[in-house]
């Protein structure tokens, strides 16, 4: 029972140097303020009415997860005090083991600093270089992120999808909203190299496709600044994804921003209107990270004019043939079971790639 103890007090030391990192008693100032706020007059015919909500429930589940913690640690110490309970160490045992689970998972967000890590993250996949096998793996990444979002409790919205004209799909768009979404997924950006034989070659011959993935923050209030008169708005017949409407309406919308080339689109939505405000999100979202951009070839992916989707320019590759292995070039990290990754066990990848940019 003493060594218990001994892990139990340890493993509150660690909760509560994390309760200070995350600066809890600040997001609970924060979260109190937001009420306050949510109370005024006409606040929900406000535009920043669905941020503040959201954030408000992000800070809720945070100071939650963490409290709430600590509270059964300091529970199950109290309990292990009582020299009558070893017949009952066993049990304890299994609790504080649950504990250790949760703070290992919670512990993730110590890694988390940026500005718009607890941001919704919005992810585009693209097919590159590979034709029908490209757009085949493709839509593998796509469904591995949406069983990633699925396993982690995250809402998952479509924006777009075009499908290929023999299988998969050219490209799409979905958002991730919950905790830490972008925090957590902004390293999966980049090109995504595949290796297997092809399902789609007369011969099945090995074949080598490739797939971009872009990462961008949903922000609400940026800080560019953005004149109708440099916006193009264009109307166009949806198509996949959807509900009423869909290919019956011209529905979709995207918008281009002249000055850069930018261009965002969505087609989801039952209203012209309803895609007309997500597209105009992710275009922000594009124009941030458009200006924030250090190399022109960074601009140009987000213009959609960089071909960096093939040979010598992949962050991770999966390999299915000849043997079976997923390697991220960026942490080294290699993975023997990539049916595991390839249905969203996604966590030692993020890990990995979260403490090699933390360093």
């Amino acid at each position: 029972m003493e060594e218990l103890r001994k892990k139990i007090k340890e493993l509150l030391l660690q909760v509560d140097q994390a309760i200070v990192a995350l600066d809890i008693p600040q997001k609970h100032k924060r979260l109190d303020d937001l009420r306050v706020h949510t109370q005024g007059a006409n606040f929900w015919q406000k535009s920043e009415a669905a941020s503040i909500v959201k954030e408000m429930s992000n800070l809720e589940l945070q100071i939650t997860d963490w409290e709430n913690l600590k509270k059964q640690l300091e529970d199950l110490e109290i309990v292990c005090l009582d020299n009558q309970a070893d017949d009952l160490l066993g049990e304890f045992a299994n609790d504080f083991a649950d504990q250790q689970k949760k703070y290992e998972q919670l512990a993730k967000q110590l890694l988390l600093s940026g500005q718009y890590d607890q941001a919704p993250a919005i992810i585009t996949i693209n097919a590159g270089a590979g034709g029908v096998d490209a757009q085949d793996w493709a839509q593998m990444l796509e469904r591995m992120y949406l069983r990633f979002g699925e396993k982690n409790n995250y809402q998952t919205t479509y924006l777009s999808r075009t499908v290929g004209n023999e299988a998969g799909i050219k490209s799409a768009t979905f958002k991730f909203v919950g905790p830490f979404a972008y925090g957590y997924l902004k390293e999966e950006a980049g090109v995504h190299r595949l290796v297997r034989l092809s399902e789609f070659d007369a011969d099945h011959a090995r074949h080598t496709s490739f797939a971009m993935v872009e990462v961008l923050p949903e922000i609400i209030e940026p800080k560019v600044k953005i004149n109708d008169s440099e916006l193009r708005v264009e109307t166009f017949r949806a198509s996949g994804h959807g509900g009423q409407s869909v290919n019956t309406t011209d529905s979709a919308v995207r918008i281009v921003h002249l000055p850069t080339g930018l261009t965002a689109v969505c087609q989801n939505e039952r209203s012209q209107l309803q895609n007309k405000n997500q597209a105009w999100l992710v275009l922000l979202s594009k124009l941030e990270r458009y200006q924030a951009a250090k190399k022109e070839e960074e601009r140009q992916a987000l213009k959609g004019e960089y071909t960096a989707a093939a040979w010598g320019n992949q962050i991770r590759s999966y390999v299915l043939h000849p043997y079976k292995m997923v390697k991220d070039h960026r942490t080294e990290y290699e993975s023997h079971d990539p049916n595991a990754i390839l249905d969203g066990d996604l966590w030692p990848l993020i890990e990995a790639s979260l403490r090699q940019v933390k360093k």
